[in-house]
């Protein structure tokens, strides 16, 4: 009896532990018209790390997001389109000013929620956000949320 009840209790914990996990960002994919453009601009503009990627064939450039997350950019976009901003990837970053002199310098365009041109928006809770658009025309937020 011992023993079945010492499997039922292991069973429960396990079951318990499975319940609890929830799903973590791995990975966002972008499809790409120019890897080393966007390759170049996701490491020399935003500062985001490379990482190896298990195809080595010219066609991906994998980045570390976080801990659990990544960025892969695959080459095979076949032209560059239009994105909406309301669909966009969100980096945070210790200094809006920081960045927004990196763009400046690199004359990277850049604009508040409303679209007007090098603005700053200021959220009700205090985070500073700009948008900007990466090679591919996706649509990028930087904020300095703290969390």
């Amino acid at each position: 009896m011992k023993k079945y009840a010492f499997l039922l209790a292991l069973l429960s914990a396990t079951l318990t532990g499975m319940a609890q996990k929830k799903p973590v960002l791995n990975h966002i994919a972008l499809s790409v018209y120019d890897l080393g453009k966007a390759t170049a601009f996701y490491r020399d503009i935003m500062h985001i790390d490379t990482i190896p990627e298990p195809f080595h064939d010219g066609k991906h450039t994998w980045f570390r997001i976080s801990e659990q997350s990544q960025l892969h950019l695959i080459q095979n976009a076949k032209a560059i389109t239009q994105h909406d901003k309301n669909s966009h990837i969100c980096f945070s970053v210790p200094s809006v000013e920081g960045l927004i002199d990196l763009l400046d310098k690199h004359q990277i365009y850049y604009e508040n929620w409303a679209g007007e041109p090098k603005t700053v928006t200021k959220r009700v809770d205090g985070v500073k956000q700009i948008y900007l658009k990466d090679p591919d025309g996706y649509w990028i937020e930087i904020n300095d949320d703290k969390y």
